[in-house]
């Protein structure tokens, strides 16, 4: 017989090592086994976590309202681990200040590119304000790009007869569609569009009351 065969196995050597009967040698080993895979479970629970690469994303300060100007008190900047950053998200606040934002951002919600009006909101100029018009036909949007010279139409609140509101208005940009149905107040595409600020007023609160029209020039 090889010397092999004449060696002890690690099981005998174990059971050897445990004293008592068979059945109190299991109990033993079954207990002893557990312990093991309990220390095993809190070194692996106590352990480091691996380590994360983070990135500066600009997210507002406070709550911004769609058509505001962005200056550098609304921004701030955190930092995100890399895979949950969002996409086009802005690493610092130069990137946004004196753009136009196109939709409302909540406190610590990120900024990112299409968030903003771009060339055409910097081009505004003083005396100018950015104003949200909710459109009530939205197949309109379609034909609208950021640049878009538009007269807003609403109506005369005496006679009813359609009346402009705010001649050769710029878009600067046209809003994603909103889901919602028809009928309820979110229903209708939103555009962004800029007009002297003694007019902005006015077809804010048209847009509000209903939605509005616009003629392209």
């Amino acid at each position: 017989m090889s010397q092999g065969r004449l060696a002890p196995r690690w099981r005998d050597r174990i059971a050897s090592a445990v004293p008592g009967s068979g059945w109190r040698r299991l109990v033993l080993l079954r207990r002893l086994a557990a312990g093991l895979l309990a220390t095993a479970a809190l070194v692996l629970a106590l352990a480091p976590p691996a380590a994360t690469t983070l990135v500066p994303v600009v997210v507002a300060a406070t709550d911004l309202t769609a058509g505001g100007t962005v200056a550098a008190a609304d921004l701030a900047v955190r930092y995100w681990p890399s895979e949950l950053a969002p996409g086009g998200a802005l690493p610092e606040p130069a990137a946004a200040e004196g753009q136009v934002l196109v939709g409302a951002a909540r406190a610590g919600e990120p900024i990112t590119d299409v968030r903003l009006a771009g060339a055409a909101a910097r081009s505004a100029g003083p005396g100018m304000a950015a104003v949200p018009v909710r459109l009530a036909d939205p197949g309109v949007s379609g034909l609208l790009r950021p640049g878009s010279r538009v007269d807003v139409v609403g109506r005369d609140e005496a006679s009813g007869d359609p009346l402009v509101l705010a001649p050769d208005a710029a878009v600067l940009a046209v809003l994603p569609a909103e889901d919602g149905p028809v009928g309820s107040g979110s229903h209708g595409r939103l555009i962004l569009v800029t007009m002297p600020r003694e007019l902005a007023t006015r077809v804010a609160a048209a847009s509000v009351a209903d939605g509005l029209a616009i003629t392209l020039r």
